[in-house]
């Protein structure tokens, strides 16, 4: 199983041969933790969803698209730098040796706006994402945002589950469900497209809507429409757990409950993203323009009897993401693209579009969905890798998934960075969270780039940023095509015997990993910690 047309190969340059010019501009609007499979548009019949239906009947829909990096800053990286993050860093921003597609885009005249509620976009380990595009705005009060410096005491609040945020500050201050933040952010994108797009030769719209993530709060007819008969307050913070209801971290009443509560906020910011689409038909910018629906990863929901994002291979609930692609004249649309394909393909796609891929100065693992929208290609890669820092590397082909666990401890760790950034966590210490440099860091250089960066490696006698925490459970591998529930590991290490000999299959999905590692020139420690050298 060679590696065949992987993450390692350079987009294209500029738009298909012989095919109509590209879209003269396009709209991305990024769903943080958007399940696939509770979309109506992808068979979902639990939670409402019209007008993300309503797109998806006009649009490409991609069946086998998958995370990269995850999770929410490391997958913006991989979608505006083109780049997978997860194996050279846990989370942070923009580096030395690269640049978002914000930055060639601007040198080609294109004018590219940012509308966002994402607290990671504007706080230490993601603060640096929005400053290329040619405008941002920020809509203020989501999650860990510290917006307000005191709560308004008429809301009494909700159980945390461990989370303390800004949001305890924040929440009471919203009158009505225009004033959260997800209503605000399409309000504002949909006023963009109505009052400033048609200044503008070419853009790029980027909305980063953090809804439905976490917080799972909403006004109280979202809040009980999935679950009428609750009693108390909602239970808006999900735990991050495996084994959640068998370990008592919730019961089974609590579980239903927290995810009636990602339904209403699922369904409420569904409701909201049809003000964009009328934007759209008002304009009649769908015969200009790429429209693009993506998601960073899911959220579990008790599947597995996992919730939030624990410690924990990436299961086709948190890994397997929607992709719906409106392209003008493309071949595609109101139907479905079974090809294979990973977030990293969307920057790939946005610079064939706007004809600057030539422009990109560093190297780059996504591939042009282009020639699938306009049924030039039927296939534009045969792999994906998929991972968070520390734990797991995941392949698929798109039949087989494979997660390949540490094999001694969990190390060699390595990172990579110039910033030496995290997820602020609120909750851990800054060494805690993200240990500094030590004596034994060097100057390395990263794949493509002679730009010096700081390299550093630890042992499994170190504290470890906080990515890496958690057991592991052998390897695991599935036929996510015959068993979509994933409830049958074919890995000889799921029998319980770590030193079990390997099968066939397994030791060809070995294989195509260690050679899809190499091909993007992942750091030797990474092949070290998985048994790979």
């Amino acid at each position: 199983m060679p590696p065949g047309p992987g993450p390692g190969a350079a987009p294209r340059a500029g738009a298909s041969v012989g095919a109509v010019a590209p879209p003269a501009n396009a709209v991305v609007v990024l769903l943080d933790s958007l399940n696939r499979h509770l979309l109506g548009a992808y068979g979902g019949t639990e939670f409402d969803t019209p007008n993300l239906d309503r797109f998806a009947a006009r649009a490409t829909r991609f069946t086998r698209h998958y995370a990269g990096s995850l999770p929410c800053m490391p997958a913006r990286h991989d979608l505006l730098c083109g780049a997978l993050d997860f194996l050279w860093k846990p989370w942070g921003s923009v580096e030395l040796w690269e640049d978002a597609v914000t930055v060639p885009l601007r040198a080609a005249g294109v004018t590219t706006m940012l509308v966002s509620d994402h607290p990671h976009l504007f706080e230490t380990g993601g603060e640096n994402f929005h400053t290329d595009f040619t405008a941002w705005q920020y809509e203020r009060g989501h999650e860990s945002d510290p917006w307000r410096t005191r709560p308004d005491p008429s809301w009494v609040g909700a159980p945390s589950h461990g989370r303390t945020f800004a949001y305890d500050n924040s929440r009471g201050w919203f009158r009505g469900e225009h004033d959260f933040p997800g209503p605000r952010t399409m309000r504002a994108a949909a006023r963009w497209l109505d009052e400033t797009a048609g200044h503008h030769d070419r853009f790029l719209l980027v909305v980063d809507e953090f809804d439905p993530h976490e917080p799972f709060d909403t006004p109280e007819a979202y809040a009980r429409r999935y679950d009428p008969t609750w009693e108390g307050p909602h239970l808006i913070w999900p735990p991050y757990a495996r084994a959640a209801i068998k370990q008592g971290v919730l019961s089974e009443r609590e579980a239903r409950q927290v995810r009636a509560q990602y339904g209403g906020k699922l369904t409420m910011i569904d409701h909201w993203f049809g003000r964009v689409l009328d934007a759209l038909d008002r304009h009649g910018r769908w015969a200009d323009t790429a429209v693009i629906v993506c998601t960073d990863h899911g959220h579990y929901l008790g599947e597995h009897d996992f919730f939030g994002k624990p410690p924990v291979p990436v299961h086709e609930e948190m890994g397997h993401i929607p992709l719906l692609v409106w392209w003008p004249d493309g071949v595609g649309n109101g139907g479905t693209c079974d090809a294979l394909t990973t977030s990293v393909d969307l920057f790939a796609t946005l610079a064939d579009q706007f004809g600057v891929a030539g422009a990109v100065r560093q190297r780059t693992h996504g591939h042009s969905l282009v020639p699938l929208l306009e049924g030039t290609a039927g296939a534009v890669r045969d792999h994906v890798l998929t991972g968070v820092w520390g734990r797991e590397v995941h392949y698929t082909d798109g039949t087989h998934t494979y997660a390949r666990a540490p094999v001694e401890g969990n190390g060699p760790l390595v990172m990579l960075s110039n910033r030496w950034s995290t997820m602020p966590t609120h909750l851990l210490t800054a060494d805690q969270a993200l240990p500094r440099p030590d004596e034994r860091a060097v100057l390395g250089r990263m794949p493509g780039s002679d730009i010096p960066v700081i390299r550093q490696v630890w042992d499994q006698s170190d504290p470890v940023p906080f990515w890496a925490w958690g057991g592991f459970r052998g390897h695991h591998l599935w036929n996510v095509v015959e068993d979509p529930a994933q409830e049958h590991d074919r890995a000889a290490s799921a029998g319980g015997d770590p030193t079990a000999a390997p099968g066939p299959l397994e030791r060809e999905l070995t294989d195509a990993l260690r050679a899809a590692l190499e091909a993007v020139e992942a750091p030797p420690e990474q092949l070290a910690r998985l048994g790979l050298a």
